[in-house]
This record gives structure tokens, sequence and C-alpha cells, in this order.
């Protein structure tokens, strides 16, 4: 009699805890066992649970998906780095401890920063990125008081500052951040802890350091990479994503109408097949 095999997902995929160096890192990993792995890197306060499963699930039905909590972060243990340079040496030593080889690259948001450096501390280490929702460094565009503001009115109102940060105010905007914000909500066992406001300071410092940060040697990278974003990007300008895909000399570029920061997450129908034609 043939053992029935439990497909595991976004929402039922285990977490993981891998020791390196003494510091716990959280993980899940599903999909297919063998290939080369697509390591997903998340944005500023984001979680393992924080990752869209439409996406997640999508690139999983051909590719194995490797989500993680870096240092600090959900369920990893030890203290946020205020650097990304120092969030891209745990990335590496992460992947490393998981015994590969190679991976693919999903970095989206400050995992687009991290992911820009481990490719170029690392090259062999990496064989394709995908980049989304982010920019070079010295060129993603100031904080302005607008974006503070979104983001406290969702702290006053208890509701996921995503719903006013990643997404435009137009009617098709309000339903896609609606239905995303709904789509985090259907794993409901074995979720990992929020992001501290420690864990969240850290973070901030990080990003202003990357923002004023001199200019990486972007064109000597020759991996191919894709580059996506929304046309009214908030957060990280959407001009920052023209001129990542610009310097990068093997890169092409999705950009989605009326969408913004998480613009791959509203038109996960589009994004998931190119981001598999990509790869493959």
């Amino acid at each position: 009699m043939s053992e029935t095999r439990t497909v595991l997902d976004a929402r039922t995929s285990p977490t993981r805890i891998i020791n390196i160096k003494g510091t716990n890192f959280a993980y899940r990993e599903f999909g297919p066992s063998t290939g080369v792995p697509v390591v997903f890197l998340h944005h500023f306060t984001a979680v393992l649970d924080d990752w869209d499963p439409r996406v997640i699930d999508g690139i999983a039905t051909e590719r194995r998906v490797i989500t993680f909590d870096n240092r600090g972060v959900g369920g990893s243990g030890g203290r946020t780095p205020t650097t990304v340079a120092a969030m891209a040496d745990d990335a590496i030593a992460f992947i490393r401890a998981l015994g590969l080889e190679q991976v693919d690259l999903m970095g989206f948001s400050l995992g687009g920063f991290v992911a820009q450096v481990i490719v170029t501390k690392e090259p062999q280490l990496v064989r394709r990125m995908v980049l989304a929702g982010t920019g070079p460094a010295g060129d993603i565009g100031k904080v302005s008081a607008r974006l503070l503001g979104d983001f406290l009115h969702g702290i006053l109102t208890s509701t996921d500052p995503k719903r006013y940060l990643f997404f435009t105010r137009t009617s098709n905007g309000k339903a896609a951040a609606l239905a995303y914000l709904d789509r985090l909500t259907e794993r409901t066992e074995g979720r990992v802890k929020k992001t501290s406001a420690l864990g969240v300071a850290a973070q901030i410092v990080a990003i202003r350091r990357w923002a004023a940060q001199d200019p990486m040697e972007l064109e000597t990278i020759e991996h191919l990479v894709l580059v996506a974003n929304g046309e009214d990007d908030r957060m990280v300008t959407t001009r920052s994503s023209f001129e990542l895909a610009h310097r990068l000399r093997n890169a092409s570029l999705r950009i989605y109408p009326d969408a913004g920061h998480g613009g791959v997450f509203q038109y996960h129908e589009r994004y998931v097949p190119e981001v598999l034609a990509f790869l493959s």
C-alpha cells in the first residue's frame, strides 16, 4: 500500500531552527527537493509570516523555496544588525549552514539591498536574482513625512501599515491591500512573533545608512537579474528601480500599473509566472 505524502505549503510548512555559531535562525522550506533553491530575503519589519502565500506557493510549484528570519527578527535569535552588510553576512552564513552551494535570490525591499551585497561578496554562491520594490545604495529616495504618517496611522488605528505603504489609494489599490492582508492570515498555526521595537529601530538605522552610502559598482555584476516594482512606490521610489535595472548590465525590468511598493503581491498572477520563466 502506497504512503500518502503530505504536500507542504506556506500554511503548513513547519518552522525549523538551525544554530549558527550560537544563534538560532528560524526558517521554512517547501516545494521540490531538487534543483537550485530560491532563498527569499524579506522587507523592513517582516517575519516569516509576512510573505504573500500566493507568491511563495506559486514559486514552490516548480522550485524549492526557503524563507528565513535573519538575526534578531521574528523567530530568530540575536540582535538585529544595523548595517545591510552585516545582514548579508548573516544570510550568507545561513545559506552555507544549510549546505547549499548555489542559490537563486528573491530580495524584496530591504531584502533587495541584502541581495545586492550578497552577490557582490559571494558571486559564485548566486545563480540568478529577482529584486522587487528595491533600489541601489545611495539612491532609494528619502523617508518622507507622508510615509512616516502612513506608518504612524497604521499603528494608531491598530491596522497593518502595509495597507497604506504597499498599495495605491485608488479603488484597485485599496481592494488589493485588503486581499493581500487577508492572505497573510491564512496560516493560523506555528506563527512567529513580530519584530521587536529594537529590531525595527536597528533596521531603520541600516536603511538610512544604505541610503547615505556611496553607490556600489553594480556594473561589475554579471548575473541575470529581474527587477520589478509598482509604478507608484512611496517607500523605495520607482525611479530607483529604473536606476537599478539600468546599472545592472544583465537586468530586465517589470513595472506594474496602478501599484505601489507591494506591486508584486498585487499582481501575483502575473509576477509568479514571470519569475518562474526567468529562473528557468
